[in-house]
């Protein structure tokens, strides 16, 4: 719901010409405390607890990398709004905050499900929160999808996915919503590799 909200709301600052400077900054302070610090938490009081009983060594690296995670969303949409008006509005410089909570949320959400998780699962865990929040103070182009016009006609192909995705995410959430941001995080680097070894291929 927060990923869908924080969607709409400059879209429907800007239909009803009520932007304000204000506005940008509030918006920014709830994106980090809704997609930044809200994920380190869930994370640190899922993970480090678990963790910690291998040893205080992996209690202050889990408590490390959920630190790292809210200090690179503080950096992530800091470097946002101080690019907002240079940047291309077709992508976005590093993996978007939402999306990096997604993940996090998604992962955690499917590791709590598990009776078992053990130390390999748990640095599992913890690396992946490690590499959204390495990804979101990357330089990595992400698409925006805002060159998407919503009045264009609509392929009956790509129509059939939409309540296919819904059946996915009524039936296993947690998967889903890990392999579609996943997806997403993992796109720009793909695409950045491939490129560099297309290049050196020439």
């Amino acid at each position: 719901i927060a990923m869908i909200l924080d969607g709409l709301d400059g879209r429907v600052a800007r239909l009803n010409k009520t932007e304000s400077a204000f506005g940008a900054e509030y918006d920014s302070l709830s994106d980090m405390v809704s997609f930044g610090l809200a994920p380190a938490i869930v994370t640190y009081q899922w993970g480090v607890a678990r963790i910690a009983e291998y040893g205080p060594l992996w209690r202050r690296l889990g408590w490390l990398v959920c630190f790292f995670y809210a200090a690179s969303a503080a950096l992530r949409l800091a470097r946002f709004n101080s690019r907002a008006a240079s940047q291309d509005k077709h992508y976005f410089e590093g993996l978007p905050s939402p999306s990096a909570a997604a993940i996090v949320a998604a992962l955690v959400w499917l590791a709590n499900d598990q009776t078992q998780i053990g130390l390999t699962g748990l640095i599992l865990a913890f690396l992946v929160t490690a590499f959204a929040g390495a990804l979101m103070i990357s330089r990595f182009a992400f698409n925006s999808f805002k060159q998407v016009n919503p009045g264009a006609r609509v392929r009956f192909t790509h129509i059939v996915f939409v309540p296919l995705a819904f059946i996915f995410i009524f039936l296993y959430p947690a998967i889903t919503l890990l392999l579609l941001f996943g997806g997403y995080a993992l796109s720009a680097p793909s695409v950045w590799a491939y490129r560099k070894l297309r290049r050196r291929a020439r």
